[in-house]
């Protein structure tokens, strides 16, 4: 509707960010000085990458490939002056595309003009030349040496950032193209020390080497506990193994796809929507082989949407490819080695979907195929991880990007698959499938985590745990989908005969859904605390908040409450009214300071703990925007982020403008108004900061004079 307040993930992932003085520099830690001493020249500092990023759009590993060209140091004179040097690089090299046409007089004035630019390579198959495409300068039909093409394959399919020297030679003949291309640079590596990698690996306890991987990623790992490091570090493994599928759906803006457009450049975003056999494939009509005999890794954005169409013959050659690393064109099989991601957003909560549904259930129709999931070999439970803060990125240093995306490109012709076979066997009931699963996901963390092959039992225990999870996560979805499908035991026997059960840990949380109408718990025997089944679309999102126990007579009429009263709390006031309802509308113009954004979610966290998790609670927010345009951006902020975190726990929160002025109310869809003197706005401002036990307990506050008068409407 018109009155709709847009909040984009823009607002909420990109207005997060505190900047912070741009010249304070954090002294740097032991961890630190530590990296600089083992990784001399491969490494860099975090925070330097939006230092120097501008107004380039350009992925980070194009700017830490600069970086590490002049300022792989833990020295700051030297790390300023090489600042300074990539900036300069960037603002005299850097082509926008607003800019193009400067650029081209450049070259034009100066004869010879060397650019940062995105590079594309097609066969003309008519003159039997190579041409380079430009995507910035806007420039096409560039004759290529055939060499060159040779040397850097990944010219012909998608383009590559490079450093080139672009000559102008203009001709009569409008058939000639007056740009010449004297110089093509790739930015990545050419060559590293592999043997080097894994003796520094060796100096390092095995949390000092994930904290450093995590800051390599650009994350503080103090923001993150070591399961959640791992689940990002899982993110690492399509390009450490080969043909690894992996999967990853969750709430937005948690960085589902970062990883995969910024860290590397041997993987490949697309959109959901751009994925055709032709291009990921192969082209019959020509013979071009697609994406998948290129890079390393391709993944697919935006992949999550049921309403989205596929085309089938995609499907089939997708499952097989997936299923056998190799796909058939015509009468030939080819094999490629790419790994596969999908990542996508929930648009539920995890045990609105376990009662409804199941954890595909955001996936279009044609992959919501127990064939096609079958070939996943872990679901990253993406609900689990946090939304993307600006505390939460690392200003330590981490590996320079180009980097250790070789390395970990080395490492795809390895495997570690049966490392734990020295302590654990895998169950004896658990397939091919699974195994190969776990296998490949184990495999790839070994070579993450301990390159060097020197882990304890425990460590080992830990990601084959963790390998396991992943697995069967995938595998307890399709036994929802296919019940021809045999029930597993997933987990694990020491050699001294010890069994351990692995779960998942939404299993753990939500025993009742997890297994609703199923056969049995997978691996307990236990009977399902729901045998009958679930009725899809029964409940739907209108069955919400569990009503009271027992029915009592609510107060109908009008309340008043004088200045520094206490023991009053949205608890007693207002949750009595609220329960049973499905649908809550709010009305408050005074929804913009960072007090009464807290009030609205301890309304909210009220309303979402008094449900059932399963369900869902449509919240109807009717405010009005501050009208200075600073206060109005901090106030889209924080809604936005008030939106995110009640969408975690199945409250669908909607923002609208209030057409009322001044008035307050609330009106639920259960038969009550509540007029609300003061709106959320009824307590005294705290000073006693966290230690007040008014910042924990509302009845502990002290309120301002205020009324309320209880209406029952008619349904």
């Amino acid at each position: 509707m018109s009155d709709h307040i847009d909040l984009t993930e823009a607002v909420l992932i990109e207005q997060t960010v505190d900047d912070g003085p741009e010249d304070a520099v954090a002294e740097p830690t032991a961890l630190d000085r530590k990296i600089n001493a083992h990784f001399p020249g491969a490494v860099v500092r975090k925070d330097l990458v939006k230092a120097v990023k501008g107004n380039a759009i350009v992925p980070s590993y194009v700017l830490e490939y600069l970086l590490g060209q002049f300022a792989a140091t833990d020295d700051e004179a030297t790390i300023q002056e090489g600042i300074e040097k990539v900036r300069r690089i960037l603002a005299e090299h850097y082509v926008h595309r607003n800019e193009s046409e400067l650029v081209k007089s450049k070259i034009r004035e100066k004869g010879r003009f060397r650019i940062i630019d995105r590079v594309s390579v097609t066969l003309n198959e008519k003159d039997d030349v190579y041409q380079a495409s430009f995507a910035n300068l806007g420039i096409s039909g560039v004759l290529v040496e055939p060499n060159t093409v040779t040397a850097n394959q990944k010219l012909l399919v998608g383009g590559v950032w490079c450093l080139c020297d672009i000559e102008y030679f203009h001709t009569d003949d409008s058939r000639v193209v007056p740009w010449i291309l004297g110089r093509l640079q790739p930015i990545q590596m050419s060559s590293f020390d592999y043997a080097g990698y894994l003796e520094a690996r060796a100096s390092f306890t095995t949390d000092e080497w994930i904290d450093l991987l995590i800051q390599s990623i650009g994350f503080n790992p103090e923001m993150f506990g070591r399961r959640a490091k791992l689940l990002q570090l899982t993110r690492l493994i399509p390009f450490v193994e080969r043909n690894y599928n992996l999967v990853e759906l969750g709430p937005k803006g948690t960085g589902k796809s970062h990883i995969y457009s910024e860290f590397s450049p041997h993987g490949m975003l697309i959109s959901g929507g751009e994925i055709t056999v032709p291009k990921l494939f192969v082209n019959n009509a020509n013979g071009k082989i697609g994406l998948v005999g290129y890079w390393d890794v391709v993944a697919f954005d935006e992949f999550a949407g049921k309403k989205k169409r596929t085309d089938k013959a995609l499907v089939d050659i997708m499952k097989n490819y997936m299923a056998n690393k190799s796909f058939s064109r015509g009468v030939e099989t080819l094999g490629a080695e790419a790994s596969m991601v999908f990542v996508g957003n929930t648009s539920h909560t995890v045990p609105y979907m376990l009662k409804h549904s199941d954890l595909f259930d955001e996936l279009p129709e044609s992959y919501h195929d127990s064939a096609y999931l079958d070939r996943l070999h872990f679901y990253i439970p993406g609900w689990e991880i946090d939304t993307i803060r600006g505390e939460m990125f690392s200003s330590g240093y981490g590996f320079v990007v180009d980097y250790i995306a070789e390395v970990l490109k080395s490492m795809r012709n390895l495997d570690y698959s049966d490392r734990y076979q020295r302590y654990f066997t895998l169950g004896s009931d658990i397939s091919t499938r699974d195994r190969d699963g776990i296998h490949k996901t184990f495999s790839g963390l070994m070579k993450l985590l301990y390159p060097h092959e020197q882990a304890s039992a425990t460590e080992i225990e830990e990601i084959l745990r963790f390998a396991i999870e992943g697995r069967k996560r995938v595998k307890d979805q399709i036994l929802r989908l296919d019940a021809t499908m045999a029930e597993v035991k997933f987990g694990y026997r020491s050699l001294a005969g010890e069994w351990t059960a692995v779960t998942t840990l939404e299993e753990d949380e939500y025993p009742a859904h997890y297994h609703h109408g199923r056969r049995g718990a997978a691996g307990d025997g236990e009977e399902s605390a729901d045998p009958v089944g679930p009725t899809l679309g029964a409940a739907g999102p209108g069955t919400a908040i569990v009503p009271a126990p027992a029915k009592e007579e609510l107060f109908e009429g009008q309340r008043d409450f004088v200045e520094n009263q206490r023991g009053i709390s949205f608890e007693t006031l207002l949750m009595p009214y609220l329960r049973g309802a499905s649908e809550i509308e709010l009305h408050d113009p005074y929804i913009r300071m960072s007090h009464q954004g807290r009030n609205l979610v301890e309304l909210l966290a009220l309303i979402a703990s008094a449900k059932d998790p399963a369900d869902e609670v449509t919240f109807k927010l009717f405010t009005v925007l501050d009208t200075d345009l600073d206060y109005q951006q901090k106030q889209l902020q924080m809604l936005g982020q008030i939106i995110q975190g009640a969408d975690q726990q199945g409250i669908k929160v909607e923002v609208a403008k209030d057409p009322g002025g001044h008035d307050r109310w609330i009106r639920t869809d259960n038969g009550w108004r509540i007029n609300l003197g003061r709106g959320l706005d009824i307590f005294q401002k705290q000073e006693g900061g966290w230690f007040d036990f008014g910042s924990t307990r509302q009845e502990f506050r002290q309120v301002r004079a205020f009324g309320v008068t209880y209406i029952r409407e008619a349904k």
